[in-house]
């Protein structure tokens, strides 16, 4: 018995919509990778992405568990010498809510070519308006 390939001709790619409104950011951010990469298809190939798109709207109202608003670290590099910025998850989600979400994600993808292929299906915003609305997109409820 042969193993199934999916090819990029084969793949039909959906729209969904995740609502992040007091979800917790690793919980969907993982359920989040794992439409991105395809693994929710019978059809998923780890080399070929075979995700969906995803639209996770109300960003500014996710949350985190325990005491990592004020204790973890969101850090960047300018590019400059010295230009190591670092800044806690309270001022994070007060200034760009979408940034987190979207590193959490970008850090449970694949680090490579195809992870960075699957990264530019995510779309990220703050409120619950967005831009999608000719493609459909079907609304999502994530595991528990």
């Amino acid at each position: 018995m042969k193993s199934y390939m999916a090819k990029a001709t084969d793949i039909d790619r959906k729209w969904y919509i995740i609502d992040a409104t007091d979800q917790t950011l690793g919980r969907l951010a993982s359920e989040v990778a794992s439409i991105l990469k395809g693994k929710h298809k019978p059809i998923y190939t780890p080399h070929v992405d075979t995700g969906d798109y995803v639209i996770v709207i109300n960003a500014e109202k996710i949350r985190l568990s325990g005491d990592k608003l004020n204790k973890k670290k969101y850090r960047y590099h300018t590019g400059y010498p010295g230009g190591l910025k670092e800044m806690d998850y309270r001022t994070l989600l007060q200034r760009k809510p979408e940034q987190a979400i979207k590193s959490a994600v970008k850090g449970m993808l694949p680090h490579n070519r195809l992870g960075r292929q699957m990264n530019k299906k995510l779309k990220v915003f703050r409120g619950s308006e967005h831009p999608h609305q000719a493609q459909k997109p079907e609304v999502r409820e994530l595991k528990g």
